[in-house]
């Protein structure tokens, strides 16, 4: 088995950020030269995550809402007496997880028809790291 592994660096300019990395990821599957096997693909922060959906923006901003109204910036989160003010973005990571396994067959990856994956930043303006990790043959 041969694994091939690659960091990212992302530094949005927002709070809260969807970025399509499909792209890397497949960049990564091609520097690996692998044909079969999977891509793990994992965000280092626990402000962040990553997951596999639609490249359409209403999707994007309707997934945006619909997380804040589930854990939105409050004041109040017990979190913030450690003199963090991010509490909301480690609610947001436990909701989106931080990290997909994406399958590749034939040197490519096994998505379907219109699933992308995206890093989306919680908790952003600062430099934060995904792994992608290609594992197979």
């Amino acid at each position: 088995m041969t694994f091939h592994t690659e960091y990212h660096t992302f530094h949005t300019r927002s709070k809260r950020d969807y970025i399509n990395i499909t792209d890397k990821v497949g960049a990564a599957l091609g520097e690996s030269g692998i044909a079969e096997g999977m891509i793990l693909v994992s965000a280092m922060h626990i402000t962040a995550g990553v997951y596999v959906n639609d490249a359409e923006d209403g999707l994007i901003s309707d997934i945006d809402e619909w997380l804040e109204q589930l854990a939105p910036y409050r004041e109040d989160y017990r979190h913030h007496r450690t003199g963090e003010t991010n509490g909301d973005a480690h609610l947001k990571n436990l909701v989106v997880h931080h990290q997909v396994i994406v399958p590749v067959t034939n040197g490519k990856l096994d998505l379907g028809p219109w699933q992308q994956i995206y890093y989306a930043e919680f908790d952003g303006m600062r430099p934060k790291r995904v792994v992608i990790k290609v594992m197979g043959e």
